[in-house]
């Protein structure tokens, strides 16, 4: 068996990010995946015959069927006879299923592999503990609180949670709304020059009861903005008159998903691919569950020093907005120059749909460095956790 082998992200694919209940709600997690996957393969100029397994992320896996990852697989052509599997980091699975597609071409156990994450907030269930049903009534949750925005350890939402990294690190509601507004006019921006538009793959919305079918090309959250109305908004999570904490200062629920096709240099000189990006290391970390939002900056030096790559080298960096906190807490916690994190924008403004966002940040990277320059994507996920990647461009 060959081993270190060097690892190559070929190509890149996502679908549009949706609203909450939004233009892709209709669409299951696993047919987002799909979409993506399919977009990823066309672009590395591959067959779903070429794959040698399949890393897919997804977090709020309840009602979604047998096997997510799968099915996102065999739903985008990839043979039955590929093995497939399904991460669930939270909010890092589809930069986790990178990772451990890379791990599984260095070992020289696959020469071609698919990874990404998806997730469809809009059709996450609501559950009924299983039991006798009690005399009034019942009660039902809400799944995406249960199972993707609450920490089990202390029962306390993630926005609370988070609340304490801002007290921590003193980021004030103006400067969290501050870093909000910039997100979305980054992301606005952005959309305006067509930079996500090599991102993107087309999104087709069957259309009902005779209605044409609606192709979607563009995400749906960043357009939502209303800037005279954020500074006057009630915090979400703390109601004592210390809240900072706004729905348009946090990242919102989202549909969507994120693909990436990665090769080892035996591979893409056999299909003749055209590498946009090396993996050059990635690590994870982990700290006290409530302090989840700062894992990132824990796990970032780690990458650094495995890559034997300074600070300073690092050209542009992506962080997960989860909240604006988080975003503002790292730059601190790391000294980053605020200008080369997020340029581009951030999930605060085009959305945050959990299993996808880890692989979507890496992606984005992969497209938009320049040549011979160093990026660093980093997520934090409940539990008290957080994955960060560097990759080098070709």
């Amino acid at each position: 068996m060959t081993t270190n082998q060097d690892v190559f992200i070929v190509s890149v694919a996502r679908t549009p990010i949706g609203s909450f209940r939004g233009t892709l709600s209709a669409l299951t997690a696993p047919q987002l995946g799909s979409i993506a996957i399919k977009g990823a393969l066309e672009r590395a100029g591959i067959s779903g015959k070429d794959v040698d397994e399949v890393y897919f992320g997804n977090v709020l896996q309840a009602g979604v069927g047998q096997a997510p990852a799968r099915q996102a697989s065999i739903g985008a052509g990839i043979p039955v006879t590929v093995g497939c599997t399904t991460i669930n980091k939270v909010c890092a699975s589809g930069m986790k299923a990178i990772m451990l597609s890379a791990q599984s071409i260095r070992l020289g156990d696959n020469q071609v592999v698919v990874a990404g994450g998806m997730e469809s907030m809009s059709q996450t269930p609501y559950y009924q503990t299983r039991g006798e049903t009690p005399y009034g009534g019942i009660t039902l949750a809400d799944g995406i609180v249960i199972d993707g925005l609450t920490d089990v350890y202390s029962h306390t939402h993630m926005g609370l949670c988070t609340e304490g990294l801002a007290l921590k690190y003193g980021l004030t509601r103006e400067a969290q709304d501050q870093f909000a507004t910039q997100s979305y006019r980054r992301s606005a921006k952005a959309a305006g020059a067509g930079v996500f538009v090599e991102e993107i793959v087309p999104v087709v919305i069957p259309g009902k009861r005779g209605k044409p079918d609606v192709t979607v090309t563009e995400d749906e959250e960043f357009k939502k903005v209303n800037f005279e109305r954020m500074s006057s908004l009630a915090p979400v999570f703390k109601k004592d008159g210390t809240g900072t904490i706004t729905a348009a200062n946090a990242s919102s629920l989202n549909d969507g998903a994120a693909a990436t096709v990665l090769m080892s240099a035996a591979a893409v000189k056999k299909f003749g691919a055209k590498p946009l990006a090396k993996v050059v290391a990635f690590a994870d970390a982990g700290v006290e569950p409530a302090d989840f939002g700062i894992a990132p900056a824990y796990a970032v030096p780690k990458v650094l020093a495995k890559a034997g790559v300074e600070k300073s080298q690092i050209a542009h960096w992506e962080f997960n907005e989860a909240f604006s906190a988080v975003g503002l807490a790292n730059i601190k916690h790391l000294d980053l120059n605020p200008d080369k994190v997020n340029p581009n924008g951030g999930a605060v403004a085009l959305g945050h749909p959990l299993g996808c966002s880890g692989a979507r940040i890496v992606n984005h990277l992969a497209l938009h460095l320049k040549p011979n320059e160093y990026g660093m994507a980093a997520i934090c996920n409940g539990g008290g956790g957080a994955s960060a990647l560097m990759i080098h461009k070709l």
